[in-house]
């Protein structure tokens, strides 16, 4: 069975140690943001491939992270870009495409705007149907920024781009999971299980309760490193005792198959056109 991991974030070296110092500030470090770090973090929990994030807190920013991320090596590490809100919609896309990416990260705590921006939507808009989207959901800063991405705003989010592919991030609500339960729990949506500092933290029958009523298909392992341990984020989803086939499927075959339909996209565009 392969282990994926769906949220991770790393940084060029010189980068590394300027970017966490952004991070929220209660949550422990579990590595140093760096390449070299999250293949050993990967090799200590078996993990096959990971999910690397990019998020561009500024729209100068998203070229230079999505040319890092882009050649990043494959068989390890699957790039997730960055958009910006801020930027024309046709110039976010280009940056994912012309890199090789499959998909992007929005975090409104850190971009400053909230999933109900129109100039997000707009870039959404060209995404649907050709890139997966993640999202930060929940608190994590202050209450003006966590008012920007909220369980509700996510809902509303799905409800206006049904054939978008939107990751929800800690189960549909960061440190809001009330809400989230009667608000994202049940869509047609992917939720992850990062939970930092660790899921362990969560009640285990609760969460196993979430995941069989939001259908374990559309649940992806996340670890949410280096704010969180990949080793005991693997063993905290297997201390939920799901059926052998759901646990497969959660810690990488669900991953698997919505990464071979993107990659698949992907080709796609990438083919050459016939001029006949």
């Amino acid at each position: 069975m392969s282990i994926l991991d769906v949220h991770a974030h790393v940084w060029p070296d010189a980068a590394a140690e300027r970017a966490l110092a952004h991070s929220i500030d209660d949550l422990r470090r579990y590595g140093d943001g760096k390449v070299r770090g999250l293949l050993a973090s990967m090799d200590r929990a078996g993990i096959d491939r990971t999910v690397c994030l990019g998020v561009a807190i500024s729209p100068d920013q998203v070229a230079k992270a999505n040319r890092f991320l882009g050649a990043l090596e494959r068989d390890r590490f699957i790039g997730f870009g960055s958009v910006h809100a801020a930027l024309p919609p046709e110039e976010n896309v280009a940056a994912l495409r012309d890199n090789g990416l499959v998909g992007a990260k929005v975090h409104p705590l850190f971009q400053g705007y909230g999933l109900d921006d129109p100039r997000l939507h707009a870039t959404l808009s060209l995404m649907e149907g050709r890139f997966a989207v993640i999202v930060h959901v929940g608190a994590g800063k202050d209450p003006r920024t966590n008012q920007g991405c909220t369980p509700q705003l996510l809902a509303e989010l799905v409800e206006r781009f049904p054939r978008l592919d939107v990751i929800a991030c800690h189960f549909g609500g960061y440190r809001m999971l009330d809400v989230a339960e009667d608000t994202v729990i049940g869509l047609p949506v992917y939720i992850d299980t990062s939970w930092p500092p660790s899921l362990s933290e969560l009640d285990t029958a609760r969460i196993k309760g979430v995941i069989e009523r939001h259908g374990a298909e559309r649940v992806l392992f996340g670890s949410d490193w280096p704010m969180a341990s990949q080793t005991d984020e693997v063993a905290a989803v297997r201390a939920l005792e799901l059926s052998a086939a759901d646990e497969a499927a959660v810690l990488g075959g669900n991953l698997e198959r919505l990464l071979a339909r993107l990659e698949g996209r992907s080709a796609e565009w990438e083919a050459p056109r016939s001029d006949g």
